[in-house]
């Protein structure tokens, strides 16, 4: 492709995603004409000033071929030069549908590739053969595996884990989430309540310690820019999406390995690789890939990464010399999924939430929440774009009263 640098007319998907705003005000500050499309009328990407338009479409998991039809029919009205499809769901409905949007970019692999590095199943057997360490697990296949398992071979705690985030197949999509069990009859619950569209299962070993993300942006065969963080809250605080987090240096084995593991699959774009650091053994185990935008990309961003930026750039040829270099111990923080996890520690016990051992207290949580670090950057808040908190806070507030 060649080197064009011209503004771009973008359509962003999955308005209602932090990485989705983070997105938009990246290149709508870069100097390109950004439009939003959600499956909600008003979003909190589509809130910011750096986005031209917000626009309602059809749910990507729920109706993902009247989601292609409807981000098509935005393509053809406003001109649109580039989509970036930000949530797994949109990107299993367009990456199909390329060929359908003549010359419009999608800075992405192919379908093929995408449900490959999606698969933590295959992600994981890739990574054992490369010698990357991964828990140990054991895989249902089926529904009626599950209601045969033998209890006895189970060693608990364990993570019962769905092998892709996002159901496939025709018609509508289910959005497949992770939890733990630290018990048969925990288990059991899980097994019984669980989706057949959600197997193959994992049920995984659970290691206990920090969760490392290693952010990085391929392509043709090359590393084009690299960052890492340190999660520090999460939601749920047991595990889950990062509340609260800073950048470190990048662990250069860690990064050599998932460049290697990600080469595997031929992948192009952007991705995250996420490991688990054993506090006993120090070993670091691959949790899983995620080919697309992840939620912290904000931190990136301010660290001094700009990956969404990066990407266009790159796929319209041009390619930076040097690889972008970022300030470690930058923190950011998501005010309101900080709230819900300081909320949610006060609500229940550490039992409840199937904490691991050595979790910080109560008192601890409290206190940590209400501690200012000069570090601080806030992930949505921004007092030259606020339209977006200021959405967000009424969403939030509208969610406490259900």
């Amino acid at each position: 492709m060649t080197n064009d640098q011209r503004p771009r007319r973008i359509l962003v998907t999955d308005g209602e995603q932090r990485a989705s705003l983070a997105v938009v005000r990246s290149l709508g500050a870069a100097g390109h004409v950004v439009r939003v499309c959600a499956a909600t009328r008003r979003s909190l990407a589509g809130a910011s000033k750096f986005a031209k338009s917000e626009h309602n479409v059809a749910s990507a998991l729920a109706a993902p071929l009247d989601f292609v039809n409807d981000v098509r029919t935005l393509v053809i009205a406003h001109e649109i030069d580039a989509v970036i499809p930000m949530a797994e769901p949109a990107l299993l409905a367009l990456l199909p549908e390329r060929d359908r949007f003549p010359d419009v970019l999608f800075p992405f692999a192919d379908a093929e590739i995408f449900r490959s590095i999606s698969d933590k199943q295959a992600v994981l057997a890739a990574a054992q053969k490369a010698g990357i360490a991964v828990p140990a697990q054991g895989v249902l296949d089926t529904k009626d595996a599950a209601d045969s398992i033998d209890m006895a071979s189970i060693l608990f705690p364990v993570v019962v884990k769905p092998a892709r985030s996002v159901s496939v197949g025709v018609g509508d999509r289910v959005k497949l989430s992770v939890q733990h069990a630290g018990s048969e009859t925990e288990l059991r619950s899980i097994l019984g309540g669980m989706d057949a569209r959600a197997y193959p299962l994992l049920l995984q070993q659970r290691i206990i310690g920090s969760g490392v993300g290693i952010f990085v942006l391929m392509w043709n065969g090359q590393s084009i820019a690299q960052f890492a963080h340190r999660r520090i809250r999460e939601k749920p605080p047991s595990g889950g999406i990062s509340v609260y987090r800073e950048s470190i240096p990048v662990d250069q084995a860690l990064l050599e390995r998932s460049l290697a593991l990600l080469a595997d699959f031929a992948w192009q774009g952007v991705a995250m690789v996420e490991y688990k650091i054993d506090e006993q053994t120090g070993i670091p185990y691959l949790m899983e890939i995620n080919g697309r935008f992840w939620g912290s990309l904000q931190l990136a961003i301010d660290a001094g990464v700009d990956f969404p930026r990066l990407l266009l750039e790159a796929a319209t040829g041009h390619v930076p010399e040097t690889i972008p270099q970022f300030s470690t111990d930058i923190r950011s923080r998501w005010f309101w999924g900080d709230v819900d996890h300081l909320l949610t520690r006060m609500r229940r016990s550490d039992e409840q939430l199937s904490m691991p051992p050595g979790s910080p207290s109560r008192t601890s949580a409290f206190r940590d929440f209400f501690r200012h670090d000069a570090r601080d950057r806030s992930e949505v808040f921004r007092i030259d774009d606020i339209k977006p908190f200021l959405r967000e806070s009424v969403q939030w507030f509208q969610q406490l009263g259900k």
